[in-house]
């Protein structure tokens, strides 16, 4: 019995870690897409729909949709050469101009899966 209430309490603290989580990254989310629209696109690899929604979200709404227990933000260094290029350089500057490099061409890469899909 003492498993299952261990469980349910760790259930219960992550639920509320990941509804912090997404609270955090919505309202920075939001405050990106408010101050820079087409930084906020190109950082949070969201279309401008999505940006406009984001910037418009009343506080109520952005709090709502956070305490769901589904991470909302997810990682984009799902691949190999995204990790790859953390290790490979030493230089911070260069490591971050590496990777902004592969998520842009990431990025192209989905804009035309998704033309070709349509």
């Amino acid at each position: 019995m003492e498993l299952e209430t261990d469980s349910g309490v760790a259930n219960g603290e992550i639920s509320k870690e990941i509804g912090d989580i997404n609270l955090a990254y919505m309202l920075l989310a939001q405050k990106l897409a408010k101050q820079d629209r087409a930084a906020a696109m190109y950082r949070l690899g969201v279309g401008r729909e999505l940006a406009d929604l984001l910037a418009n979200m009343s506080l109520t709404q952005i709090v709502k949709l956070a305490a769901s227990n589904f991470l909302l933000c997810s990682f984009r260094l799902d691949d190999q050469p995204m990790f790859a290029a953390f290790g490979e350089e030493k230089d911070t500057t260069l490591q971050q101009a590496h990777m902004s490099i592969l998520m842009s061409a990431r990025r192209i890469q989905q804009s035309r899966e998704a033309d070709a899909m349509a």
